[in-house]
């Protein structure tokens, strides 16, 4: 079932034992986020979390963890909530088949209930702002879909962007916005600057579960982010038009802010807990002009905690990262089987294919590097065997320990990019990148002595369902 709402979405997690409400009194600092950091500890059936009594604020509604396990990833999708993580990934390049369904513009979005223009645009009045960790530099908004067209194709939706970066709020009427170099919105305020210009955008806060997942894809430059919403939707993605600057932004999300990134304009935005698990310090990044607010009445915050994986970011950008990498191997690589590129969301590159000679396997994984997500991400990737499943690490350690021989199955290549996040680069957006072979050489590479694999008893499989059943029916 689609939801278009983020409200429909609490409601359907509440049904499913997949909502906690935190009753209780509680600091917005710092139990909402430690609330948050602890939620997926729970495993991967932790539930969202709601909090409606926050010390300091007055009707302040905030929505946490909501994608924070993989059964939130499931019901995002319309999926059993006991669905295997193997299973949401074939799910999810299933449903890219149907991309893409253009969205379906409504109108009277509930977001137009209130306004507040010019002058009067508090972000303060909106949002009941809290911090995430102890050393960020501020408060922060990193669970909206920034909305930005390509200001040199502006009626081209393929080149229109939705994207989630993360935000500091600086002021009343002032956020900075991190820009990374591999996004499609770097490429929009580098046309819209080098044109002398502003870049208008409008970020869509409290969205229905798919945007966010949609949202978070490292799609290609070309393709609209709203159409790939409705094909994992399986209905259009319903939109309208923000008052201000005309972008599309989702129909039933809580708070629409529109502005400017103003050209050539920069200030200190940081230091911040990141997905890598470590602080970035303070970067000099664009400044965006607040000009109108328009938001539902008692809006719900939705936020996202982020640090040490595995903390809610990473499942909600875990699938949606390995199924383009995997679609973009498939087009050259039909022999690709499966791709894993969820830790730390494509940093680690796992991939299993057929061989069609020696050498193939590596030839696979530096493609991996230049794919248009391995360009800033991937910094190792290690290919193994087709019979291997790259989302179970113990066979995949099993292939590490067994096929790789260092004197001729790692690629060590220096000085590729990689977003300026990464803790391991050797300087900021520079690294060596490395690929790991460990597939069972075929000709004419004849090194290694593997004779006849072991393969599963043919009995084995039936045993599997047989001891399922009855350790069920204990």
């Amino acid at each position: 079932m689609a939801h278009d709402d983020l409200r429909s979405f609490l409601d359907a997690l509440d049904r499913e034992g997949q909502l906690l409400r935190v009753t209780d009194e509680v600091m917005p600092e710092p139990d909402l986020a430690a609330a948050a950091n602890a939620a997926p500890r729970l495993g991967d059936t932790a539930p969202a979390l709601y909090f409606d009594n926050v010390t300091g604020f007055t009707g302040a509604r905030i929505a946490l963890n909501v994608h924070g396990s993989w059964a939130n990833h499931a019901l995002a999708l319309g999926l059993p909530k006991d669905t295997p993580v193997k299973r949401q990934v074939e799910e999810f390049i299933r449903r890219w088949s149907d991309f893409p369904v253009a969205p379906e513009w409504r109108a009277d979005p509930p977001w137009a209930q209130n306004t507040l223009d010019g002058d009067a645009a508090d972000i303060f009045q909106v949002l009941p702002l809290f911090r995430l960790n102890d050393g960020d530099g501020g408060f922060y908004i990193d669970k909206a879909a920034v909305v930005s067209k390509d200001p040199e194709d502006p009626d081209n939706s393929g080149k229109q962007n939705v994207g989630i970066y993360r935000i500091e709020v600086k002021g009343r009427r002032k956020l900075a916005l991190q820009p990374v170099p591999m996004h499609d919105i770097a490429q929009h305020l580098h046309k819209a600057e080098q044109a002398g210009e502003d870049l208008p955008v409008a970020i869509a806060l409290g969205n229905e579960p798919v945007i966010s997942i949609a949202a978070s894809t490292p799609m290609k430059y070309d393709e609209n982010e709203y159409e790939l919403a409705g094909a994992l939707r399986g209905a259009p993605a319903p939109v309208a038009p923000a008052p201000l600057t005309g972008l599309p932004v989702p129909w039933g999300c809580e708070v629409v802010i529109e502005g400017v990134i103003e050209g050539r304009k920069r200030e200190i935005e940081g230091p911040f807990g990141e997905f890598t698990g470590h602080y970035s310090g303070g970067r000099s990044m664009p400044v965006i002009r607040i000009d109108k607010i328009s938001y539902r009445s008692r809006p719900v915050l939705e936020h996202l905690y982020l640090g040490m994986p595995w903390t809610e970011v990473d499942y909600l950008i875990a699938a949606n990262t390995c199924v383009p990498l995997y679609q973009q191997l498939k087009t050259e690589f039909p022999e690709v089987q499966a791709v894993n590129a969820m830790y730390t969301h494509g940093l680690v590159v796992i991939v299993s294919t057929a061989k069609r000679y020696g050498g193939f396997a590596k030839a696979v994984g530096l493609r991996v590097l230049t794919t248009p997500h391995g360009l800033g991400y991937a910094t190792t990737v290690i290919v193994v065997d087709e019979d291997v499943d790259p989302f179970d690490l113990p066979q995949v350690m099993w292939a590490l320990s067994t096929k790789m021989n260092p004197s001729g199955d790692l690629i060590r290549i220096p000085n590729l990019p990689v977003l300026e996040l990464a803790p391991q680069a050797q300087l900021p957006g520079i690294t060596d990148k490395l690929v790991i072979d460990a597939t069972t050489p075929v000709a004419p590479d004849t090194r290694g002595n593997y004779g006849n694999p072991v393969r599963d008893l043919p009995e084995t499989a039936a045993w599997l369902d047989r001891l399922q059943k009855l350790a069920a029916d204990r």
